[in-house]
């Protein structure tokens, strides 16, 4: 009967996480969840309202599908594909004239530019984190 029930639990988890339905939280330095993002680029805020989007191929939009943005390579740009910022491969964040505005850990800690927690996005992919965090407000 155990055997039964751990299969069925792992059957039911494994249908979740596939379907989508798994968010991860967004959280303040204080722990506080201030947002989602699911795994399909979702972006919702602490009621699970709908807030905006991050595309597969890159493109940001709002709660309405307005394009405000584009993440592709590195690079964010604004909705006139003006260049507002870069992504690093090691989490550094950059404004457009290369400032250090701040860094996403591997672990999912965000900092500022001196290092301060600002927020944690675990499991969240780095560039999505950063867009959340640094560029657009949802």
């Amino acid at each position: 009967m155990k055997r039964l029930l751990a299969a069925a639990a792992l059957l039911f988890t494994t249908t979740v996480a596939s379907s989508g339905a798994l968010a991860q939280s967004i959280e303040s330095s204080s722990h506080s969840t201030t947002g989602y993002i699911r795994p399909d680029g979702t972006i919702e805020d602490s009621s699970h309202s709908t807030r905006g989007y991050i595309r597969s191929d890159g493109t940001i939009e709002n709660a309405s599908h307005s394009t405000i943005g584009y993440v592709r390579g590195g690079t964010v740009e604004n909705s006139s594909h003006s260049t507002v910022g870069y992504i690093r491969s090691d989490g550094t964040v950059e404004n457009s004239s290369h400032s250090t505005v701040g860094y996403v850990k591997s672990d999912g800690t965000v900092e500022n530019a001196s290092h301060s927690t600002i927020g944690y996005a675990r499991g969240v992919r780095a560039d999505w984190a950063a867009v959340a965090f640094f560029f657009f407000k949802f």
